[in-house]
């Protein structure tokens, strides 16, 4: 499917609301953001697709513990992997990922330019969503062709924004900023800056430690008169709970629900929904 001059996407034409995920700069735990996000919104009872454009890093289907499954093409498109949901569940949660095309994770991938551009484009027109409440973009980090390719293709679909994610140094802050200054020239609009890595759950005492520091967000945030959504410590359970779900039948979404890491993101994502974006379908 062609993306025609002021018409959106009809791959999306089913999503009430797009939200992206950027940062300045890699290693700030964005794809965490993204992971969390989606479980979250899932856990609230939304219908819910993650798209990971993340072309040389895609790592959502590890994120996702969804690794071995593959892309089924319909008469419609690619068909997102659907992820196990606790029975009863009014949330749904499915991915798409360049990594279910490759045949091993480690496998690089080394395009130029042109080529990114291409696949962007049939990530976003070529897969068969259907009904979502949300649709959650992870990319890469930085200002690069993805990012160029995708807001052109997004140009006419109306998202309702970007989630920015930087870590409190001031290295990852400074380049930051570069990413607000992205989005101000592509205008696409901030719904906040999440600030991630926000110091260290010790998993025995449940202490929190500042190790990277604390602040650099907020006031990244107030600098710029962006919303300030909250900060995400780093949490050892989380890292496990990811690790862990090859060897569990427990639905990833159900024990995110039972972990610290919910009631910490659950006020994050009631900021973004506080905003009251119009839905995208009249």
């Amino acid at each position: 499917m062609e993306v025609s001059e002021g018409v959106p996407a009809q791959s999306l034409s089913q999503i009430k609301h797009i939200i992206l995920v950027l940062s300045g700069k890699g290693g700030v735990g964005k794809s965490s953001v993204t992971t969390q996000t989606a479980l979250t919104l899932c856990n609230m009872g939304y219908k819910v697709g993650v798209l990971d454009i993340d072309l040389t890093g895609p790592s959502l289907p590890r994120m996702f513990g969804l690794e071995k499954k593959s892309i089924l093409q319909s008469k419609d498109g690619w068909l997102p992997v659907s992820l196990p949901v606790p029975e009863g569940s009014n949330g749904s949660l499915s991915v798409i990922s360049l990594g279910f095309l490759l045949d091993d994770r480690g496998n690089s991938v080394v395009w130029r330019g042109p080529k990114k551009t291409a696949m962007v484009k049939q990530f976003i027109t070529d897969v068969a969503w259907g009904e979502l409440d949300y649709l959650i973009i992870d990319t890469p980090p930085g200002t690069s062709d993805e990012h160029i390719s995708l807001a052109e293709q997004l140009r006419w679909s109306k998202p309702d924004g970007a989630i920015i994610v930087t870590t409190p140094q001031n290295v990852a802050v400074a380049d930051v900023k570069k990413e607000i200054n992205f989005c101000k020239k592509v205008e696409i609009n901030i719904l906040g800056i999440v600030e991630n890595m926000s110091g260290f759950v010790c998993p025995h005492c449940a202490a929190c430690t500042n190790i990277f520091s604390r602040g650099g967000g907020e006031r990244l945030a107030n600098q710029y008169s962006v919303p300030y959504l909250g900060n995400i410590p780093i949490d050892p359970k989380f890292v496990e709970m990811i690790e862990s779900q090859g060897s569990s039948n427990v639905p990833l979404s159900d024990m995110y629900q039972k972990s610290s890491l919910f009631k910490v993101f659950q006020p994050i994502l009631r900021k973004i929904l506080d905003q009251n974006c119009p839905s995208r379908i009249a």
